[in-house]
C-alpha cells in the first residue's frame, strides 16, 4: 500500500539544503518504501511550516529549532525527529568602506534584519560579546528580505544580519573582496542545529513505523548527496530553473558540509540543543531552558 505524505519546506523556494530529500525521491527510495512524497512551499498568508504541521496541511516539515521550542511553549504538539544541519547558517554582513571591521563596530550603525525576538537578541549579544554597546545599534526592519552586498554598499543600511553563508552570500555580483561577513555560530559562543526535520505527536504516536521509515530514507538521501554534492545543480535544474547552475554548485558544496555528524545524517546533539536552549531562555526568546527535551524525539539518534 502506498502512503501519501506531504512535506513543507523551510523557505520560500527550494534551495540545496533540501537536496537529500529530492535525491531520495528522484532515485525512487521513497517509492521503494511505499511512500509517495509531495513537497509544498508554505504560504506566508497562512503561516510557516510549523503552522502547516499544526493545522494538518503537511505531515512532515523542516523548520528552525527555536521556532519549534516557541510553539511547544504554546502547547502545540509538534516534535523534531532529526537534525538537518549540524551548525548555524546565518551571518552578519557588511562591505569595506562602512568603517565596520568587527562586530562591536555595529554600535551606532544601521543593521537591517527581520527583527524577531531571536534576531534582535543575536545582534545585541554579538555586539556585547565584542565589547560594543548593544543599545547603540539601530535596527532596521527588513521583514523577510535579505539585502545584497550591493544594496549595503549603496547605503540602504550599514550591515545586515540573517543572510546564509551557504546561499544568500553567494548570490551577489559585488566584488567578493569588498564584502565582509561573520558566521554567527562562530562568534555567538553557542552552536545550534539551524534546521530540524519534524512532524506531529499524533503521527508519531499513530504511525511510528512510517516516521521511522521516512526518516531512514531521508538520511540515505542526505548521506548520498553529501558524498556527491556535484550532483546538486542537475538535481535542481527542473525544480528551480530560475537560479543559475553555478549558484547551486557553490551552495551545494558548502551546505553539504553541515549535514553529517560522525558520517551520519539526522543525529540530534545534546551539546547543541541544551546550550542553545539555555541561550534562548537567557535572552527571553523562550521561557524554559529544558523544554527542548520534550520537543525532541530523536528518531535517528541522540548524541
Amino acid at each position: 500500500m502506498t502512503r501519501r505524505i506531504r512535506l513543507v519546506h523551510e523557505y520560500f523556494h527550494p534551495w540545496p539544503n533540501s537536496a537529500g530529500l529530492y535525491l531520495a525521491r528522484r532515485n525512487g527510495w521513497y517509492a521503494q518504501a511505499g511512500i509517495e512524497l509531495e513537497f509544498v512551499l508554505f504560504d506566508p498568508g497562512i503561516g510557516d511550516g510549523l503552522e502547516y504541521l499544526r493545522t494538518g496541511r503537511a505531515d512532515f516539515g523542516v523548520f528552525p529549532t527555536n521556532r519549534l521550542l516557541q510553539r511547544r511553549e504554546l502547547g502545540q504538539p509538534l516534535v523534531g525527529i532529526a537534525a538537518v544541519n549540524q551548525r548555524g547558517l546565518e551571518t552578519v554582513r557588511t562591505v569595506v568602506g562602512t568603517g565596520i571591521t568587527r562586530l562591536r563596530d555595529l554600535a551606532g550603525r544601521r543593521v537591517g534584519l527581520n527583527p524577531t525576538p531571536r534576531g534582535r537578541a543575536i545582534v545585541r549579544d554579538l555586539v556585547a560579546r565584542d565589547g560594543g554597546d548593544p543599545d547603540a545599534v539601530e535596527l532596521v526592519d527588513l521583514g523577510g528580505r535579505e539585502l545584497t552586498v550591493t544594496e549595503i554598499a549603496t547605503g540602504a543600511v550599514d550591515a545586515t544580519y540573517g543572510s546564509y553563508w551557504a546561499w544568500d552570500n553567494l548570490r551577489d555580483s559585488h566584488p567578493a573582496e569588498q564584502a565582509l561577513a561573520w558566521e554567527v555560530d562562530t562568534w555567538l559562543g553557542v552552536g545550534y542545529h539551524s534546521y530540524l526535520l519534524g512532524t506531529t505527536e499524533r503521527l508519531l504516536r499513530q504511525q511510528p513505523d512510517l516516521v521511522q521509515e521516512f526518516a531512514g530514507v531521508t538520511a540515505r538521501g542526505f548521506e548520498a548527496a553529501a558524498a556527491e554534492p556535484e550532483l546538486i545543480p542537475e538535481l535542481y535544474e527542473p525544480i528551480a530553473p530560475y537560479f543559475p547552475a553555478r549558484l547551486f554548485a557553490d551552495s551545494g558544496r558548502l551546505i553539504s558540509t553541515t549535514w553529517l555528524h560522525d558520517g551520519r545524517w539526522g543525529t540530534l546533539r545534546t551539546d547543541l540543543l541544551d546550550p542553545y536552549a539555555r541561550w534562548l531562555a537567557r535572552h527571553r526568546v523562550i521561557g524554559d531552558a529544558t523544554s527542548w527535551r520534550a520537543a525532541i524525539h530523536p528518531t535517528l539518534g541522540l548524541a
